[in-house]
Parts: C-alpha cells; structure tokens; sequence
C-alpha cells in the first residue's frame, strides 16, 4: 500500500497572557475568548472528512479544540502527556524582557544553543525530540494509510515540521506557528515525507 499516512498537525488558539511574550510551558494556561473561537473554527474544517483518530496534548488550551473536532465524528480525542509544550522549567510564566535581565548569561547562551540548552529546571529542545519522536512514530504506525490530527503546541510543531523536511533542530525558529495554525504532512509506508502545508489558516 502507497498510501501515505496524512497528519493534520494543528496548534491551538490564543492563550491569555499572549500581549506579553512568555514562555507558557506545561503551565496549563487557558485560552482567551479569540482562542476558542479560533478552536472552534477547527471542527467546521474537519466536518466532512472521515479522521482516523484525534491526538492532542493534555493540556487545555489543545483538548479545546480536540474536543470541538470531535463533536463530528465518531471517535474521541486521545490526550498524550508525550504531545505537551517543552517544559520551560523556573522559566514558566516569566516575561522575556524580564529574563533578558535578570537572566542575560544563560538567557543569550540558549540563543546560541537552543537545541542543547535548556531553561533551569526544563527540557532542552533535544530532550524534547527524545520525548515527542517515539509517540509520533506511534501514532503513524497505528493509522497506515489513514487520516489523523494532532493538536499540539508550537515547539513541538516546529520539531515534527523539521523532521518532515529533513532539516537540522537548529532551524527551530525559522518556522512560525501562529495561534490556531494548520499544517499538512504526508508520511509514506517508504518512510518519505512530503509537507503539503505549512502554518496554514
């Protein structure tokens, strides 16, 4: 069977607290009145498609709109610890201008290797490969040649996309994930990838 596996990777709406560039994490933030309706919107998009499964995150702001994309069909969303944000540590909840500060050392250490150095106390974006890969390839293995979403979060995104396209974990940030986006990955039983959207609305 050539058929390949299609994976509807989403990320959820606006989180409140979104004015203020922080790092949310594993913090189980909620969405502001947009970022609901914008994951609501979600199950107007799959209304008419036969999913194989939906996966999401366990953290609210991602159930949200796993739930809305369940109301039409006849499967429940499976909620996955392995799905949620990069653990962000000490970090959590603190503004970036105020890390700049009182943070700069290991605040401009990071930019130079986000991949491999991680907030005190949180994951590193390589530790996060390590969490997030195995489940996908999971998930992939368990719906050949079917249709699947998977509603997660931005870093996480950012790894399966860089995956798809074959390219290095230090490009993380030269891929956007808007609130609310959706992207499209094929993945053949040859173990080709094909990215046939990226941070789509």
């Amino acid at each position: 069977m050539n058929k390949p596996t299609r994976v509807h990777l989403l990320r959820h709406g606006q989180v409140e607290g979104y004015e203020e560039k922080r790092y949310n994490g594993q913090a189980d933030t909620p969405l502001t009145v947009l970022g609901r309706r914008q994951s609501a919107g979600f199950a107007g998009c799959f209304q008419y498609r036969r999913l194989a499964a939906i996966y999401s995150s366990d953290l609210q702001r991602c159930r949200f709109a796993a739930d809305q994309i369940a109301l039409f069909q006849r499967i429940k969303p499976v909620y996955r610890t392995d799905l949620r944000e990069l653990c962000a540590g000490d970090w959590e909840g603190i503004p970036w201008a105020v890390l700049q500060h009182d943070a700069t050392e290991l605040w401009q250490a990071r930019l130079r290797d986000i991949v491999h150095i991680a907030p005190p106390g949180g994951e590193s974006f390589c530790a996060l490969a390590k969490r997030v890969r195995p489940g996908l390839q999971q998930i992939i293995s368990s719906h050949l040649g079917g249709e699947v979403v998977i509603v997660s979060h931005g870093g996480v995104n950012r790894l399966i996309l860089l995956d798809a396209l074959g390219a290095p974990l230090e490009n993380l940030m030269r891929i956007e994930q808007d609130y609310a986006c959706h992207n499209i990955i094929d993945y053949y039983p040859d173990g080709r990838t094909s990215v046939l959207l990226l941070n789509g609305k």
